[in-house]
């Protein structure tokens, strides 16, 4: 099977290699991380990725099984379809893109999440820029007998972020969550594309 690494990308997981220095994470869980430094050269997100027991191997699954895949914004939504395109082909929508504007009280992006929750409760939801948003879904998912396979939590800023963050940390959903203010687009888009990838190399694996 052709890797869907590009050689230069391949180079800087080198690099990062050699830099990282001593770590806990398991190896898919590295393999999220690297990807994560690699986009944000930033190494700090070796200490701020928390994963709950089993969300790797269930996101795989999903993702082999073509669950669609909620972002909040179309930045994500844009990082990550080349790989989608290239492995699983799951549906991508971008929530603030399902609605032309907000509910009274709501952000646009938290009105289109709403939206998308009531037709997928069951997708993988990745939050990468709105926080508000982020809140929406937990508050959807207190009474909700449907749970998101998998939620990506890694809004950044200043405004709600930890709050929704803790929201997320207390929510019984498999969850992959960045810590504290970072994250952003960029950081959600990544870990998307290291599940992708562990995901196809898997099947590669087993055939």
């Amino acid at each position: 099977m052709t890797s869907l690494n590009h050689p230069i990308l391949t180079q800087s997981f080198a690099i990062i290699d050699q830099e990282i220095g001593d770590h806990t994470l398991s190896d898919k869980e590295y393999a999220i991380v690297r990807r994560i430094i690699h986009s944000t050269a930033d190494f700090e997100f070796k200490q701020l990725l928390e994963f709950s027991p089993g969300a790797i191997a269930v996101a795989m699954t999903a993702l082999q099984q073509g669950i669609p895949i909620i972002t909040d914004v179309n930045m994500v939504k844009q990082g990550i379809l080349t790989l989608v395109a290239k492995t699983f082909r799951n549906s991508v929508m971008a929530a603030v893109e399902q609605v032309e504007q907000a509910e009274e009280g709501k952000t646009r992006t938290e009105t289109g999440l709403l939206k998308c929750w009531q037709q997928h409760p069951q997708a993988i939801y990745v939050i990468g820029n709105a926080p508000t948003a982020l809140l929406a879904l937990c508050d959807c998912m207190k009474t909700s007998p449907v749970l998101p396979s998998l939620v990506i939590g890694a809004p950044v800023g200043f405004i709600a972020v930890l709050e929704a963050k803790a929201a997320l940390a207390n929510s019984p959903v498999h969850q992959i969550r960045v810590k504290g203010r970072k994250g952003g687009s960029t950081v959600a888009a990544a870990i998307v594309n290291a599940l992708l990838v562990l995901a196809w190399e898997a099947i590669a694996t087993d055939a």
